[in-house]
């Protein structure tokens, strides 16, 4: 996926935008700020609730580290100081028309929303949002592995709307490695996550902490094992927007309620172009090794991984849909059931007797840095991708990374010794220094705990 903007002001003139433009010299703005009133105030975990100020119109923003490219911009304004119930927002908004939807959420985040396009029939959303007349922004993630049908598709796609669509591309270096060490189709023995991990989920994750919003192309009807309880705008479970935590990012899913065969209705009436796969036999398109046609009376995503559990078709991009088999049930330590997290052959994980063990060490042979979490915790879930991937790039370079769940009855424990106060609790114990050192921060993104163990080490 990659950032777009709306057209240049040249282009523009011809087209449904009734709003002004900005001179052709302007950089992209910075992707705005997402701020909770209050994180630990408004938070609702309980009813996994979010309380943010949307802004009521695009503002004015600073350059942001994307590329040049074309872009309108609306006139500054003041923000808003209101606080959003986003849960009654999705109720209120369930029986909406996508273009309404859209329009909602361009309303409230203007320049600090934009659309995730897979180059598949999710180009509707571009055109929903052309139709709304606001500015609007398209970003999408080119993996490396896209079929040559797909990139001509984004260049018609750019051509027909007048927009650059601002493409996120996987880091070199971590695909070298991949590649290097287990192949270029490691995916079908051991599965996709860990190339899509490479190639989608970090790159998306790099965009998205820009964002205060997304939106997304999701459906109910598109996998019955995961997204069939898609709300139409929801709190990202998963990802965070620029100011890091749950609660940080809101994804909108204007066609959550939408079947895949009106979707289809919609853009013939529209006569929007659309990838020619799909002509093909290709209904849901993703990368070329993973992506095959489906034969008549099969489900669209049953193309996708078709080596894999056909109930959990995700990449890891809207990995907040899949849900473990039962629901999470609490023992009588207090401890859920739920599966764990954190989960890498780079971490360690260490027992009670492990943790005590460390505590007591005086000097060690190695720093360390640990995790006090509860799999249950949405602070410890989202933080997850980062974490895995600090023990990724730590691996071999003589500080571990490790976890310890202290959550039922080990919580007491790491209370009294383990400084815990709320979950997540990180702690580095340094080489030679027998007191760890806590980390005081809420920002819990890949560099900035890097940041943390190199100031130490």
């Amino acid at each position: 996926m990659a950032f777009a903007v709306t057209s240049s002001p040249a282009a523009i003139s011809g087209s449904s935008f009734s709003r002004s433009s900005a001179s052709s010299d302007l950089k992209i703005p910075q992707i705005g700020s997402f701020r909770l009133a209050d994180r630990h105030a408004t938070v609702n975990l309980s009813q996994k609730r979010c309380a943010v100020k949307p802004v009521n119109a695009e503002p004015k923003r600073n350059d942001s580290m994307l590329s040049h490219a074309a872009t309108t911009s609306a006139p500054e304004v003041s923000e808003k100081v209101e606080v959003e119930d986003f849960d009654q927002l999705a109720k209120e908004l369930n029986n909406a028309s996508p273009l309404e939807i859209m329009d909602k959420a361009l309303e409230k985040f203007g320049n600090d929303i934009a659309i995730a396009f897979s180059g598949a029939e999710d180009v509707a959303l571009i055109e929903y949002a052309k139709l709304t007349g606001r500015p609007f922004r398209v970003f999408s993630l080119d993996t490396g592995r896209l079929n040559p049908e797909t990139y001509r598709f984004f260049d018609e796609v750019e051509k027909h709307y007048a927009i650059r669509i601002e493409y996120m591309f996987p880091d070199a270096v971590e695909v070298q490695a991949l590649v290097r060490s287990k192949g270029l189709f490691s995916f079908y023995e051991d599965g996709h996550q860990e190339c899509c991990r490479v190639r989608k989920v970090r790159p998306l994750r790099r965009a998205l902490k820009g964002l205060r919003a997304w939106i997304t192309g999701q459906r109910k009807d598109q996998s019955p094992g995961t997204r069939s309880e898609v709300p139409v705008v929801q709190v990202d479970p998963v990802f965070e927007g620029l100011d890091g935590g749950y609660g940080s990012l809101l994804k909108w899913n204007p066609v959550a309620n939408v079947d895949g065969k009106d979707i289809w209705n919609f853009l013939r009436a529209m006569n929007v172009p659309v990838n020619s796969l799909h002509a093909q036999g290709f209904v849901s398109i993703g990368c070329e090794p993973c992506t095959r046609p489906v034969l008549p009376g099969q489900h669209e995503r049953e193309g996708r991984w078709w080596w894999e559990d056909a109930k959990a078709k995700e990449c890891g991009l809207h990995k907040g849909n899949l849900k473990e088999d039962g629901a999470a049930q609490v023992n009588g330590n207090g401890a859920t059931t739920e599966s764990d997290i954190f989960n890498s052959q780079s971490l360690v994980t260490l027992s009670r007797t492990g943790i005590e063990n460390l505590a007591k060490l005086e000097s060690r042979k190695e720093s360390w840095i640990v995790v006090l979490y509860a799999p249950w915790c949405p602070f410890c879930q989202v933080m997850e991708a980062s974490y895995v991937e600090l023990a990724e790039k730590l691996a071999g370079s003589g500080v571990k990374v490790a976890k310890f769940r202290a959550d039922g009855e080990q919580k007491e424990y790491s209370k009294n010794e383990l400084q815990l106060g709320s979950f997540p609790t990180i702690l580095f114990f340094p080489k030679h220094s027998a007191k760890p050192i806590k980390y005081a921060s809420e920002k819990r993104d890949v560099d900035s705990l890097m940041a943390f163990v190199n100031a130490l080490r």
